[in-house]
């Protein structure tokens, strides 16, 4: 019965994001985090409505990351999961965008296998809205971190 939920609620996402009026990469972000958070919420609560929350948070948090982050902004987001102090938070303004962001990292915690993973909050102003959210990253084989969905 489960699959029966989560597997149109996957199909819509990609549907209503061919129709909305955002750039492609903003459009990639939000159905790739909304799956994965979708995909996520349904294993962790077992019930569709951590499956909606899991895809609300997700999609979010992919819309953020796929469409208002730049590489520049990708750079300075690495810079903190690599080197910032657990607590402290750090701030940058997008020299092109104006976009503003507030990144505080957690303690690093072993992942699965031999992967390094963080926790962090995100505060992100664009076009004077501010947005939070939390997201993981885990670093890849490459050392380059990950934001997971």
């Amino acid at each position: 019965m489960k699959h029966f939920i989560v597997v149109p609620l996957i199909i819509s996402c990609f549907f209503l994001a061919s129709c909305a009026d955002m750039p492609k990469k903003g459009q990639y972000g939000a159905v790739g985090g909304a799956a994965g958070g979708a995909l996520l919420g349904q294993i962790i609560g077992h019930n569709t409505e951590a499956t909606l929350i899991g895809a609300a948070i997700g999609g979010l948090l992919g819309y953020i990351v796929g469409n208002e982050m730049d590489k520049y902004d990708r750079e300075q987001l690495n810079h903190v999961y690599e080197r910032g102090v657990s607590g402290s938070a750090s701030s940058w303004i997008n020299p092109d965008s104006g976009n503003q962001y507030r990144v505080t990292p957690q303690p690093a915690y072993s992942g699965t296998g031999t992967q390094v993973c963080r926790k962090a909050e995100i505060q992100a102003i664009i076009d004077g809205k501010t947005e939070t959210t939390f997201a993981t990253a885990c670093r890849d084989e490459n050392g380059v971190w990950q934001v997971q969905p």
